[in-house]
């Protein structure tokens, strides 16, 4: 365990999402690189203007409904390299299979094409998505039915005990520890959007959940965070906020 740090409790669930905006896996273990966790967000479904499919439409993103009904996953049949694709009829098709775009573009309704990561990240907003137990908590008090980490779409769920309330909202800025090796740098709230409301490959839609996330904290829900230090996160790994650093003495 780190020195010099306050312990905010382990890590109970982990995430990756191949494919951006399509329905990930939950891992046992992730392995976090100065990008964020490796294979995350890698691949996209691109419009043919080249704008990446999305729960949204803004400057980079497209909407295109139906992408959240998708799975993507590496496996361990596979070379970790490449997403297979599993559709809701229950075909499964290899990111490089020739047929992929066509299934694709069936499934959305309009020409798309699966694509990797070039040289701009496929990220919204960061590496890394935190969210805690407490937050989770707090909107399952606030809506009166429990909400499943999975529509935040976060790569760590930090089990914070049994107390309700929002405890990530005071890491910004600050440093924790996950386990023997990964340091983060929580940078600052995560906003949300429409994508929590939606369905997904096996969660029905949960309309309303964005605007209890507006109600109990102007929107946001979780954190998004650099990488300090990278290595491997397991679940059941302490999580440890570090003392902060003394700021040097203004020059005079």
């Amino acid at each position: 365990m780190r020195s010099h740090g306050t312990i905010l409790g382990t890590v109970t669930e982990l995430h990756r999402y191949p494919v951006k905006s399509l329905t990930g896996e939950r891992l046992a273990r992730l392995d976090v690189e100065k990008r964020g966790v490796v294979g995350d967000g890698l691949w996209s479904v691109r419009d043919l203007d080249g704008k990446l499919g999305s729960g949204k439409s803004t400057r980079r993103f497209r909407r295109m409904d139906g992408l959240l009904a998708l799975r993507a996953h590496y496996g361990d049949a596979y070379d970790g390299e490449v997403p297979v694709v599993t559709f809701p009829d229950g075909r499964s098709l290899r990111g490089d299979d020739p047929t992929v775009d066509v299934a694709l573009s069936e499934h959305v309704g309009r020409p798309v094409h699966l694509g990797r990561e070039e040289l701009v990240s496929h990220f919204d907003e960061g590496p890394v998505h935190l969210v805690t137990t407490s937050s989770l908590a707090t909107l399952a008090a606030s809506r009166g039915t429990t909400v499943d980490a999975r529509r935040l779409r976060p790569n760590l769920v930090v089990d914070t005990g049994g107390a309700g309330g929002l405890p990530e909202n005071d890491w910004a800025g600050r440093e924790i520890a996950i386990g023997d090796e990964v340091v983060l740098r929580v940078l600052y709230a995560m906003p949300r959007c429409v994508m929590v409301d939606l369905a997904a490959a096996d969660l029905p839609a949960d309309r309303g959940l964005l605007r209890t996330v507006t109600e109990v904290n102007a929107g946001d829900l979780g954190v998004v965070a650099d990488v300090v230090a990278g290595g491997l996160v397991t679940t059941g790994d302490p999580v440890v906020l570090l003392a902060a650093q003394p700021r040097p003495p203004a020059r005079t």
